[in-house]
């Protein structure tokens, strides 16, 4: 933990500068001594401060921001058992995949090395890996300690599914259009900027709503104040500012989220996490209870861009559903003109291309991906009819290379999809 590094660090060095003090017999004695002195005390001070910082934060990461920043720091895998939550239940009746069928894929080899996959997911830190074509599962295995029944955490995955929650508001009207502006549904922000009232939800949905995102390590910055916030709500209402006009630059910013699940929150009259179970869930077919990570217990509110908790499998069901255009079996919980424009490339109505309503479009084989933080990630890839899942506690990142994920899905569907096809 830094602070107790630096504190103890402050600690020694009072110690070698009295050792250091008393060690230089040539110099006056008496002056030497009183300066070390002076400065082994100050030094002392603030080591024994730094410890006391490191312990009130330890006992405040419930409601303190600047608390959860000094004691962990990065966010991390285990994220799920750091912050309150709240669960949404199981479907009554779970969608199952018939066995597993289809080519092996022992076959697959990872380029540019050549491993095998198994080999390459054991070695990338890779906790769970699924692969699904159609209805059939290919392929599901878990590494580094995990389990089926584990569970997994989302990261920013967590947006595609509250895009999906937008769509669905859409369909039942309490939305009425994506091209509302957003002070229609949050006046607050227009009473402080009235520039806010030139957004519109579409800018929101596709992160092209002009607003800044400063940067930073520090407690206060907004990577802090969105991911370690403890009042996101009343945050996103005063904190927010306008950087440039709606409409002419994507920038990838989670303040956008935190804004769209208070339009969601307040129109729908529930928490996301019982829009979440009702809506989408359950019947999705999910097999297990889920939660979703909150930003605190006395504020209540959803992290909205992160930290959905479930099983691996129960994420493959949510490709799925957008493989299916948004159906599970007869019922089509997804508007699928909703999933159609969630995922395709069009920049008519927003800047990026390779951006949607919060999933990223790989182009170049027309797919699409919802990617979280430590590479979480559920690819989907419709012509060849395939769901990729996988989780993982980091990128699997060493100091020489990079891990490629994404040529490592596009490989894997340039592998798979002819031999499932001749089949």
């Amino acid at each position: 933990m830094s602070v107790f590094a630096v504190a103890g660090a402050c600690v020694l060095g009072a110690v070698l500068l009295l050792w250091w003090g008393r060690s230089q017999r040539a110099l006056n004695r008496r002056q030497l001594g009183g300066a070390a002195i002076v400065l082994g005390t100050a030094l002392s001070m603030l080591g024994i401060a730094g410890f006391g910082v490191g312990a009130w934060a330890l006992t405040a990461t419930d409601n303190s921001q600047l608390a959860r920043t000094i004691v962990w720091e990065d966010s991390s895998f285990d994220d799920s058992d750091r912050f309150p939550f709240r669960t949404f239940g199981a479907s009554s009746d779970p969608v199952t995949f018939t066995g597993v069928v289809g080519p092996p894929l022992e076959g697959f080899r990872v380029d540019p090395t050549g491993e095998a996959m198994e080999r390459f997911l054991e070695r990338t830190d890779t906790t769970a890996f699924i692969v699904l074509h159609g209805d059939d599962l290919l392929y599901e295995a878990y590494f580094n300690g995990s389990n089926r029944e584990a569970t997994q955490t989302s990261f920013s995955v967590a947006k595609s599914f509250t895009a999906t929650l937008v769509g669905i508001a859409l369909e039942e009207g309490l939305i009425s259009s994506l091209d509302d502006p957003l002070t229609d549904y949050l006046p607050e922000l227009s009473e402080r900027d009235p520039r806010f009232g030139d957004i519109t939800l579409r800018h929101v949905i596709t992160v092209s709503s002009g607003l800044g995102f400063r940067e930073g390590a520090s407690p206060w910055d907004d990577p802090a104040n969105t991911y370690y916030g403890t009042d996101l709500r009343t945050a996103a209402l005063i904190k927010t500012e306008i950087e440039v006009a709606p409409g002419r630059k994507f920038h990838y910013n989670d303040w956008n989220l935190v804004l769209m699940g208070l339009v969601l929150e307040r129109t729908t009259g529930m928490s996301l996490s019982a829009y979440m179970e009702t809506r989408l869930w359950q019947p999705m077919g999910a097999e297990a209870d889920g939660s979703w990570s909150l930003d605190s217990e006395t504020s209540g509110y959803e992290k909205v861009f992160v930290g959905i908790n479930a099983r691996a499998v129960d994420f493959a069901k949510f490709g799925w559903l957008y493989l299916n255009e948004g159906r599970n079996g007869g019922v089509q919980v997804v508007p699928a003109a909703f999933v159609d424009e969630a995922t395709r490339v069009d920049t008519t109505t927003d800047p990026a291309s390779h951006y949607q309503y919060y999933w990223w479009i790989d182009e170049d084989r027309n797919s699409y991906y919802a990617q979280g933080d430590h590479c979480q990630y559920i690819y989907v890839a419709p012509a060849a009819d395939l769901v990729l899942v996988r989780h993982g506690r980091s990128c699997g990142d060493t100091d020489e290379v990079d891990v490629d994920w994404a040529g490592f899905f596009g490989g894997l569907v340039d592998w798979l999809g002819p031999q499932l096809t001749d089949g």
